[in-house]
């Protein structure tokens, strides 16, 4: 048995490792979304298939009459936590959890997010601004690009309080509102 406080892996690998149409579509998302590597395409692959495991086990216990409290009780906790995470609207069933995107899970990330606001003038920016400091949700600093912010807290990510960024006349500040205005 392994040590239980070892981390493990949190992605699968590609079982056909060598997949031309796969290895150049993760290509682009890596460089749309400015991750690190493919291995966070995979990680946010794997979040996706637990999800979708949840909504299939679930279609499987609702096909049963005597299970139906239990189902619905389930259906409203997986909803439910979704809704918050931001990956689904407000009106969505367990079908739309069936058929959640990649892109989805990726817009969700502290990286493209800061980047969608306005923060920074590329992903890479917005991942180099995160990991040196300079971003806050709430006013707490937060420094991992793959954080998942959830939509109450996506209202909230500004600069940190004691980054050069807060000034406005910081030089690099200037270019990126002037980036953010011209797109």
């Amino acid at each position: 048995m392994a040590y239980p406080g070892k981390n493990h892996k949190s992605y699968q690998t590609p079982k056909r490792p060598f997949e031309k149409t796969r290895i150049e579509a993760e290509t682009r998302l890596v460089i749309e979304y400015g991750l690190r590597n493919k291995r966070e395409v995979w990680k946010a692959q794997a979040i996706l298939r637990r999800f979708r495991t949840a909504a299939r086990g679930l279609l499987a216990l609702g096909s049963n009459p005597a299970h139906k409290a239990q189902y619905d009780t389930k259906k409203e906790e997986l909803i439910g936590h979704l809704q918050r995470a931001g990956l689904l609207g407000p009106d969505a069933g367990v079908d739309e959890v069936l058929s959640l995107r990649l892109q989805t899970a990726l817009e969700r990330r502290l990286q493209t997010l800061v980047y969608r606001k306005g923060l920074a003038r590329s992903p890479k920016q917005a991942r180099q601004l995160i990991t040196h400091g300079h971003i806050a949700i709430n006013g707490r600093r937060i420094n991992i690009p793959s954080y998942r912010v959830t939509r109450i807290e996506e209202a909230q990510i500004t600069y940190y309080g004691k980054s050069p960024f807060v000034s406005d006349s910081h030089a690099e500040k200037a270019r990126i509102t002037k980036a953010a205005g011209v797109r």
